[in-house]
């Protein structure tokens, strides 16, 4: 991503090196709270307002990815994580990773049925997760 970014003419201030860094590393879904956590230790330069402009700037730039997850929160990823869907239990907010191919027929039958060509690449679906809805005693 820093070489990217710099073949792109774009200036790599230790703050947005620190917070690349910290992505790169983890390799996961984050949020822009956990990466200020990640960051926050290695320099009193940076606070969660420039995590935050770090992030809107490497989304504009497409190298990394943000999925809305419905509740006005958001997770970021590299851009290298590939297509993937997100189920979240609305309950207790854990994500689970599903894979892309189950969403291709909907795909398919929106162009076929609609002629809309969803952008489909990083979805999140809310619901209740298997513990909490064995927990609520809610059936399949």
């Amino acid at each position: 991503m820093i070489t990217t970014l710099r073949q792109r003419g774009h200036r790599i201030t230790p703050q947005r090196e620190m917070i690349i860094q910290a992505m790169m590393h983890q390799r996961r879904h984050l949020t822009a709270e956990a990466i200020f956590a990640l960051v926050r230790d290695q320099s009193e330069a940076i606070n969660l307002a420039t995590v935050y402009r770090t992030l809107d700037f490497l989304v504009r730039e497409g190298l990394i990815n943000r999925t809305d997850l419905g509740d006005g929160s958001f997770i970021y990823t590299t851009a290298d994580h590939g297509s993937h869907l997100h189920l979240v239990c609305s309950n207790c907010q854990q994500i689970t990773e599903a894979s892309y191919e189950m969403l291709a027929s909907l795909q398919h039958e929106l162009s076929c049925q609609y002629g809309f060509q969803a952008h489909l690449h990083h979805l999140a679906i809310t619901g209740l997760c298997e513990h909490c809805r064995e927990e609520q005693g809610v059936s399949s």
